[in-house]
């Protein structure tokens, strides 16, 4: 069995923190300790951990993955969207996170962020857990 998150992103390009939803999955769900798989399943939105305190960090990182890719460059894939693909490429569609006692074991900064390159959409993230 695997729950899905669904997140409606504001904009085009959106960094979403979801900790409190996945962290709600894992309190309520029947297994105290294992591995938290999430996928997301779409090639213009990826998922990262990083820094969900200081959100200068998220700017950061948006503004550099602008500058390496480029909305407006030279694509040959002419949806409109070719940055939104390698963005995605770059940053990945999975993360697994381990958790003891219902509880996520995450650094004492770190967040899980839904990264949309592509909207508004509403965007889906598949949570699989695994006993351990």
């Amino acid at each position: 069995m695997y729950y899905t998150i669904k997140v409606t992103t504001p904009k085009r390009i959106a960094f979403v923190d979801i900790t409190k939803k996945v962290e709600e999955i894992v309190n309520k769900s029947e297994i105290d300790s294992g591995i938290c798989c999430l996928y997301v399943p779409h090639t213009t939105c990826g998922i990262t951990i990083n820094e969900n305190y200081d959100p200068s960090v998220i700017n950061d990182i948006n503004n550099t993955l602008n500058r390496l890719v480029p909305s407006n460059n030279f694509y040959t894939h002419t949806e409109g969207n070719a940055d939104a693909h390698i963005k995605t490429s770059l940053i990945n569609s999975f993360a697994v996170i381990f958790f003891e006692n219902k509880k996520l074991i995450l650094g004492t900064w770190q967040g899980i962020f839904l990264c949309e390159f592509d909207g508004p959409r509403e965007r889906k993230i598949y949570l699989k857990l695994i006993a351990a």
